[in-house]
């Protein structure tokens, strides 16, 4: 590979997501750096602006010139840091929310109708390809477990939940259709009814790319709730993300007042078994039975919520 490549690589992919004129592509009056920016504030826990400089590369006073324009236009606020009154807090107004919220919404909109021209059999090919891409040029050995975001479902994710299970357990184990039909079901039921108050799911986020999930929802055993699709995407591994995603089920559970947290999962899932066990869960049930296509050994595992957490 040479840098001439790379370059028209960079030439054709600039051009096939409207890059260039990024404003007119999504009917937007904000460019593609501003429109970045704006994503950060609303999904980065980090708001400052010094953050906001070093997490996008910017010179400081440009990143000032988009901020100004942001408050003009009443996207933003600008406060004092709580942690350093040299530091300035930005965050988004109710109008900065609806109109990042807007501009997600059509940047899927975009890409969906991108991807609608992929014939299924080479989306498949295609993530992966993107991944090996993002993970040779990304530098993933310098990041650690706080440059992961753990967030609420945004539209779209519900339904990545539902493909990247299937994909990654049909890869990684042999699983059949079967097993995408049920996190189908799963995930339907929980998007058509569910109680915010009493469940939750969690999307663990990567440089603005979804890389896990979980969900906790109510089982049928009264004052129980169930943990359900924990998944860490393979090049996202080692950073501490499933163990953060078991842990954020536990304290949700615990501090909605649910006196078991309850899972189900099977033998051959070794390394997720390790990140239960570490959080308390401890076994119950073993049977073996044909799902999937495969034959496996299915295992309940229970964590008592009522006592004082480690």
């Amino acid at each position: 590979m040479t840098v001439q490549d790379i370059r028209a690589f960079n030439r054709f992919y600039t051009n096939v997501i409207g890059a260039l004129d990024h404003s007119r592509h999504l009917y937007a009056p904000y460019t593609l750096t501003e429109s970045r920016v704006l994503y950060e504030l609303a999904h980065s826990p980090r708001t400052d602006a010094a953050d906001l400089r070093t997490e996008l590369s910017l010179d400081s006073g440009y990143l000032s010139r988009i901020l100004t324009r942001f408050e003009q236009d009443g996207l933003v606020e600008r406060s004092p840091s709580a942690q350093d009154p040299r530091r300035r807090r930005i965050t988004l107004t109710a109008h900065g929310r609806e109109t990042a919220a807007l501009l997600a919404e059509r940047s899927n909109e975009a890409v969906g109708s991108l991807l609608s021209a992929v014939p299924a059999t080479d989306r498949l090919r295609l993530a992966e390809a993107m991944r090996t891409v993002r993970e040779i040029l990304s530098a993933k050995d310098h990041k650690g477990p706080a440059d992961v975001l753990l967030r609420e479902p945004g539209p779209g994710d519900l339904g990545w939940i539902v493909q990247r299970n299937a994909a990654l357990y049909a890869s990684e184990f042999g699983w059949n259709t079967d097993y995408e039909g049920l996190v189908a079901r799963i995930v339907a039921d929980f998007a058509e009814d569910h109680d915010p108050h009493l469940e939750r799911v969690w999307i663990a986020e990567l440089d603005g790319r979804p890389v896990g999930c979980v969900m906790c929802v109510r089982d049928e055993a009264p004052a129980t709730a169930r943990l359900r699709l924990l998944l860490v995407e393979p090049d996202a591994r080692g950073l501490g993300i499933g163990d953060r995603l078991i842990g954020a089920v536990v304290d949700f559970a615990r501090g909605v007042g649910y006196r078991d947290l309850v899972l189900w999962t099977n033998d051959v899932l070794a390394a997720a078994r390790r990140l239960y066990q570490r959080h308390g869960f401890v076994l119950t049930a073993e049977k073996p039975h044909r799902s999937f296509g495969k034959d496996l050994v299915g295992q309940d595992w229970r964590l008592d919520l009522t006592g004082t957490p480690e």
